[in-house]
C-alpha cells in the first residue's frame, strides 16, 4: 500500500495559555518541528489589548518561518478564565442588544490582531460550553456573525465556526444554522467535542465539506479535558485510527492541529509533540501496530 504524504502539523497555544505568550515560547514551538500555530486569545496569555505584546509578536512573525494559521476568539474578558464573574463571559448568543454590542466590539478588538499579525482563520464559538439552545440566541448569533464576518473579511480573515458541547453547536445544529441563515461560513472540526456529542464519524460526515481547520484532543466522552491523543487505548477514548482515516479523506482542506491542555499531573512537553504527530500519521498504515 502506498504511504500517504504527511499532513500539515499545527499547535494551538492553548497548551501554554496559563503563561504569557512570548517569542521564547514561539521559538520553542518552531524548534519542536511545528511550522504552524493557532494563537489562543486569553488575556493572561495573549492580551490583544496590550500594544507592546502585540507589537513584539508582530515583529517576531514578520521575521520567522513559523506562521500563524488561525486565532481562537477570546471566551472571557478577564485574565482568570472567567472566574471574576459572569460579566467576563463573551458570547454572541447574548439576546440583549446593548450587551451583545459590547461583546462584539470586544471580539473586534481581538480581530484587529490581523492588522499586525497576519492569519487566515478566526475560530468562533456560538454560545458557551453547556449553554442550552434558544431561538433568541440563534437570532443574536446570526446578527453578531454578520458583523464579525464583514469585519474579519476586511482584514483578510475568514471566520470558522467550531463545534462545541452545547445546544447550538453540534455538527447537526451548525449545518442547520448555516442553511437557515445563508451565512457563507466554514468550520473548525473539533474531534474531542464531536466525541462528546454525536460521535466523530457522524459529525465529520455532516461537516466535512466545510472543514477548514481542526482541533485534535482526547477525552472519555464526558469531560472536555483536552488530553493528548490516547492512540490505541480503546473505548471510551477516541478511535484515532478511524479519525485519521476520516481526516485523510479531505487532507488538503486543513492541518492536524493539536489543542491540548496543560495539566500538572500529566504535563505535555513541546518535545513530545513531534512524536504525537508521527504516531497519528502512522495510523494511515493498516500494518502499523
Amino acid at each position: 500500500m502506498e504511504t500517504m504524504p504527511p499532513m500539515q502539523h499545527a499547535l494551538s497555544t492553548h497548551l501554554i495559555s496559563d503563561h504569557r505568550l512570548t517569542t521564547v515560547w514561539l521559538e520553542r514551538i518552531w524548534d519542536a518541528g511545528i511550522p504552524l500555530v493557532e494563537l489562543f486569545c486569553a488575556r493572561q496569555h495573549l492580551d490583544y489589548r496590550n500594544r507592546a505584546q502585540v507589537s513584539e509578536l508582530g515583529h517576531f512573525f514578520r521575521d520567522s518561518e513559523l506562521k500563524v494559521h488561525s486565532v481562537h476568539a477570546p471566551i472571557f474578558t478577564d485574565e482568570v478564565w472567567g472566574r471574576s464573574g459572569p460579566h467576563a463571559v463573551l458570547t454572541i448568543t447574548e439576546p440583549v442588544k446593548a450587551k451583545r454590542t459590547v461583546m462584539v466590539d470586544e471580539l473586534k478588538r481581538a480581530l484587529e490582531l490581523a492588522e499586525v499579525i497576519p492569519f487566515r482563520y478566526w475560530i468562533q464559538h456560538i454560545g458557551t460550553g453547556g449553554e442550552e439552545y434558544s431561538d433568541r440566541g440563534t437570532e443574536a448569533a446570526f446578527t453578531a456573525l454578520e458583523e464579525l464576518s464583514l469585519f474579519a473579511r476586511q482584514r483578510g480573515v475568514e471566520v470558522l465556526l467550531e463545534n462545541i458541547p452545547n445546544g447550538y453547536s453540534s455538527a447537526e445544529r451548525l449545518v442547520g444554522f448555516l442553511e437557515e441563515t445563508h451565512l457563507n461560513l466554514n468550520f473548525c472540526f473539533d474531534i474531542g467535542h464531536a466525541h462528546m456529542n454525536e460521535g466523530v464519524a457522524a459529525a465529520f460526515e455532516l461537516m466535512k465539506d466545510r472543514i477548514r481547520s481542526t482541533h485534535l484532543h482526547d477525552n472519555n466522552g464526558e469531560k472536555d479535558e483536552h488530553l493528548r491523543p490516547a492512540i490505541g487505548a480503546g473505548p471510551p477514548m477516541i478511535d484515532w485510527r478511524e479519525a485519521m482515516r476520516l481526516l485523510r479523506s479531505h487532507p488538503d482542506q486543513y492541518p492536524l492541529l493539536l489543542e491540548l491542555r496543560e495539566r500538572e499531573d500529566r504535563p505535555v512537553s513541546l518535545d513530545e509533540l513531534s512524536r504525537i504527530f508521527d504516531a497519528l500519521e502512522a495510523l494511515d498504515d493498516p500494518d502499523h501496530d
